[in-house]
């Protein structure tokens, strides 16, 4: 339940903003007017409406550029105009063209996150582009999330579509929404596919790589105990031969060997292409895996392997043992 007291500009001025998510607040004078209020700060007057079925919040504007006065003022304004039959528009827009005016005015990302949508949306999506949104049925859309690889990715997709036609029933596009007839991908349990002596054929691949740099980054996955991202994107400033410390985590004895007869005369240990690191080379490792045998194997299954095998300890010289032990024990001086 939403707190509840007179908004005026000393109390609001003066709000405790939460340490993550948002606090929703609501004033007595106007009960329908209500304020989030997040942990950056910032604050925003909206309303509640349930239109269709469907529970809504409508932004009314950010506290202080609308005052509280105004904000009450809006709030018999704001929610006749939500409650008005939404025109149908004869007008039709191409599936392509409506989802460039939806990420434009619903998305709200970061630009690496946008980025990564939309190469999302491009791939999987773009079957849908030359319809009339009007004109796509539940089997146009069946049919695009059937031929996803993948049932996460094929879910993701489905979800952005039913926001997508909500919008689209909201700005009078289409009447019905042709996704809430699909039912969810079903989610199937991934069986790990590495084992002791698929670790050895996948080092041996990994040295028969024709990349020195690529070559010293795959077996890094293996001996530095840590996610690809890491791994990627790891400084030369961030280690310590002297202590075998990898910021505060410790290496192993192969890791340290590894990364000592790389050449450091750069800002990453493992450059990528330009001024930055390694991101994620698929093409190399789609081929590392399959000459090992392995062509379902990710890059992040080898860390999730080797930790679900490790003795995590406190102390980093035990930390460190028990690192050497288990890749002497799975190698056997591989």
């Amino acid at each position: 339940m939403a707190h509840q007291f007179f908004f005026n500009p000393y109390i609001l001025d003066n709000l405790i903003v939460p340490s993550r998510g948002f606090d929703v607040v609501q004033d007595i004078s106007e009960p329908r007017l209500r304020m989030y209020v997040t942990s950056r700060g910032v604050k925003t007057f909206f309303v509640r409406k349930r239109i269709n079925g469907r529970d809504r919040r409508i932004i009314i504007g950010q506290y202080p550029d609308v005052g509280i006065e105004d904000a009450r003022s809006a709030v018999a304004t704001v929610l006749a105009d939500a409650s008005k039959k939404i025109q149908i528009k004869r007008k039709k827009i191409l599936f392509q063209d409506f989802m460039n005016m939806y990420l434009k005015n619903r998305v709200r990302r970061s630009v690496g996150s946008y980025d990564k949508l939309v190469r999302s949306i491009n791939r999987h999506l773009s079957g849908l582009n030359a319809k009339n949104i009007s004109d796509i049925t539940s089997d146009d859309i069946r049919d695009v999330i059937g031929a996803i690889d993948g049932c996460a990715m094929a879910e993701r997709m489905q979800e952005l579509l039913q926001s997508v036609f909500r919008y689209a029933i909201d700005t009078g596009y289409v009447r019905t929404n042709p996704v809430s007839k699909l039912d969810k991908p079903v989610q199937k349990r991934r069986v790990r596919p590495l084992n002791k002596y698929g670790l050895h054929r996948l080092i041996d691949a990994i040295k028969s790589y024709p990349d020195a740099n690529m070559r010293a980054a795959f077996l890094m996955l293996i001996y530095g105990f840590a996610t690809k991202n890491r791994v990627f994107s790891m400084q030369w400033t961030d280690l310590d031969f002297n202590r075998d410390m990898w910021c505060e985590q410790p290496l192993s004895d192969m890791a340290v060997v590894l990364l000592q007869d790389l050449p450091q005369d750069g800002y990453w240990v493992f450059p990528g292409r330009g001024h930055g690191h390694l991101t994620d080379p698929r093409l190399a490792w789609s081929r590392v895996v399959n000459d090992a045998g392995i062509p379902n194997l990710t890059m992040d299954d080898v860390y999730k392997f080797l930790a679900r095998r490790l003795v995590w300890a406190g102390d980093k010289e035990d930390l460190r043992n028990n690192m050497n032990d288990l890749l002497d024990d799975l190698l056997g001086g591989a």
